[in-house]
């Protein structure tokens, strides 16, 4: 039993994200032989108060880390520069990365995210990223199919990074970009021009883009694949946008207009009508679409949710 306890075949996938008050440097040392064929691994949460050193970490990884493809750090309290560097050292064949909200790393840390040109998926969510770091990501990381910048306030020029996505990033399927504060209608046009497999895309409270520049009608002729769309807080959004998204976007399962008030029933039912796999439309907060529009249309179309908020 404990021959078989022991065996690294039983931590192929393995997740300490529940332990995290517990885990330290100990555990993991403990932990070492066993996952010299680890695949997928979670420490989220862990080394809180310096129970995990970077060098603990280091160790673990350089013994386990030639086999994993998929790593979560996310809220990693113990990580530094020095562990994004072992990283992108020990571990040649990641392909999926999260760092969200490690918010303690800092800026030129993630320059070392840039040797591990397999990523696929990369998730730097509420971290300090800056643009040359993140330019630099993009280009050896051309395969990337999932990003997530969400809240990543320290990118100076969006539009500049969104030109870049479209030109190198081909795969690109899903992009989060909410909280964006600067990108424009030239980034959208660039990024949509050029990563046509876009399958989801997050520009929520994106304060800097306005329907009247022609942005989301342009993402809705290029984004044939879409199928979840975010457009949180955004009050520009009219009936014109919803109408090209119903026109382009027969694949629509998802989509997020919480606050608009240029909205209409008329549109909205088109969009229902025309786009057969949607599953949930959020118009919380959209005052054209009272309650008694909602009642009336979950009954036309009971397939979908319509979400709306009742603090209204």
């Amino acid at each position: 039993l404990h021959q078989h306890c022991c065996d690294p075949l039983q931590y192929i996938h393995l997740s300490l994200q529940p332990y995290w008050a517990k885990l330290n440097d100990a555990s993991l040392e403990y932990l070492q032989s066993r996952c010299t064929l680890t695949q997928w691994l979670n420490l989220s949460w862990t080394g809180n108060r310096g129970v995990i050193s970077v060098s603990g970490f280091s160790r673990f990884l350089k013994v386990c880390g030639a086999e994993l493809l998929h790593l979560e750090l996310a809220c990693g309290h113990f990580l530094n520069e020095r562990c994004l560097e072992v990283i992108a050292e020990t571990c040649p064949n990641l392909q999926e990365l999260n760092l969200s909200s490690c918010d303690k790393l800092p800026p030129q840390a993630f320059n070392h995210i840039a040797k591990i040109c397999g990523l696929k998926h990369l998730i730097l969510y509420r971290t300090k990223v800056e643009q040359t770091a993140l330019l630099s990501i993009l280009n050896f990381c051309s395969g990337l199919q999932h990003l997530n910048l969400g809240s990543c306030v320290m990118i100076e020029d969006y539009d500049l990074i969104a030109s870049v996505m479209g030109a190198k990033c081909k795969k690109l399927r899903s992009l989060d970009l909410w909280r964006c504060k600067n990108i424009t209608e030239n980034g959208i046009a660039a990024l949509v021009s050029g990563c046509q497999s876009l399958e989801e895309l997050d520009l929520g409270w994106c304060p800097t883009l306005q329907s009247s520049t022609g942005c989301f009608a342009k993402l809705a002729r290029c984004l044939k694949n879409l199928r979840k769309l975010f457009l949180t807080a955004n009050r520009s959004v009219c009936d014109a946008d919803i109408e090209e998204l119903a026109a382009n976007c027969s694949h629509l399962q998802y989509l997020d207009i919480l606050g608009t008030r240029m909205v209409s029933p008329e549109s909205l039912r088109k969009l229902l009508q025309s786009c057969k796999e949607l599953a949930l439309v959020d118009v919380s907060f959209c005052s054209q679409i009272d309650n008694r529009v909602v009642q009336e249309m979950s009954t036309s179309f009971p397939h979908v949710a319509i979400k709306k908020s009742f603090t209204q």
